[in-house]
């Protein structure tokens, strides 16, 4: 008879493979881990203990609940559904279960909402009250914020930069992003000169502690360890406020990247490459708020608009 260690199991297994073969960050296993802690939960209202007992009745019933009760986004079910899709996926392809009730699930209409953006004179706002006003730890600060928006990096990106990533006389940085792919992003001459005021300056002073607490990474903490990203989410946050610029998020840096590339000329394909997106059609929203911003121009200047 079936247990519910038969499920646990199962998702175990899952996220094994996850690990060692699809080789997923550590912030994207803990998502899909929250997504399929929910469906349990659904599952053992079902009374189902086994994911060989799953029926499409079952998920969709789930989906309606993520949507419906919890009140989840469109785009966040999207996610929810995704998971789901690739652990029946995963289960069927390993002969865990004989049929895939996931395959017959309808993907959400995904609404297009788009990203917070800075302009330019705000994301400089933001740059510069990182400045020795803001505290003993505003060198490195300064060196995050322009490092995030040279290279438009995502917060556990510019969290795993070791200074060996750093090419200061390519003016580039290794950058590390999902699923452990590589990329070589070009940055300008104020996050250069703002990395190396940090490292001649500050960072050494943060290595105090000879016991290897920093794991050989760029951007350290008060304690001398790496920053985290809900450290970083704090550093952004507390930079906003002191500039007046009400809730900005580490992800605001990236898309205000994005859109002023964009803006100033840069082909798409371009800006694909340099934010690690895997499909063009991610970085295409961008292209949403350029236009959203012409019809802006628009019904401002034309005489009849």
């Amino acid at each position: 008879m079936a247990t519910l260690s038969n499920y646990d199991q199962q998702v175990r297994d899952f996220f094994g493979y996850l690990r060692v073969e699809a080789g997923l960050s550590v912030s994207t296993l803990d998502a899909y881990r929250c997504d399929l802690d929910l469906l349990r939960e659904s599952l053992i209202a079902e009374g189902i203990v086994c994911c060989a007992n799953v029926t499409p009745k079952h998920l969709a019933t789930h989906i309606r609940y993520l949507h419906r009760d919890r009140g989840l986004q469109t785009s966040s079910v999207a996610r929810h559904l995704s998971t789901i899709r690739m652990l029946f996926r995963f289960l069927q392809a390993s002969h865990r279960i004989e049929s895939d009730p996931a395959r017959l699930l309808e993907t959400p209409t995904r609404w297009r909402r788009l990203p917070d953006v800075l302009s330019p004179k705000k994301m400089k706002q933001l740059i510069e009250a990182a400045n020795p006003k803001f505290g003993r730890l505003w060198q490195r600060d300064r060196a995050l914020v322009e490092l995030m928006y040279a290279g438009g990096m995502r917060a556990s990106e510019v969290a795993g930069i070791k200074p060996t990533d750093f090419k200061e006389t390519l003016a580039v940085v290794m950058v590390t992003g999902k699923g452990n792919k590589q990329r070589l992003v070009p940055i300008g001459k104020p996050a250069i000169s703002a990395i190396q005021q940090y490292v001649e300056e500050l960072r050494p002073k943060l290595l105090r502690f000879d016991d290897g607490r920093d794991n050989g990474l760029l951007l350290l903490s008060n304690t001398g360890r790496p920053l985290e990203r809900v450290a970083i989410w704090q550093i952004i946050r507390k930079l906003a406020k002191n500039a007046d610029l009400g809730e900005v998020h580490p992800h605001t840096l990236r898309h205000s990247f994005a859109t002023h590339m964009l803006a100033g000329g840069a082909d798409l394909r371009v800006v694909q490459e340099l934010l690690g997106h895997s499909d063009i059609g991610t970085t295409q929203i961008y292209t949403h708020i350029d236009r959203s911003q012409l019809k802006a121009v628009v019904a401002k200047y034309h005489p009849r608009p």
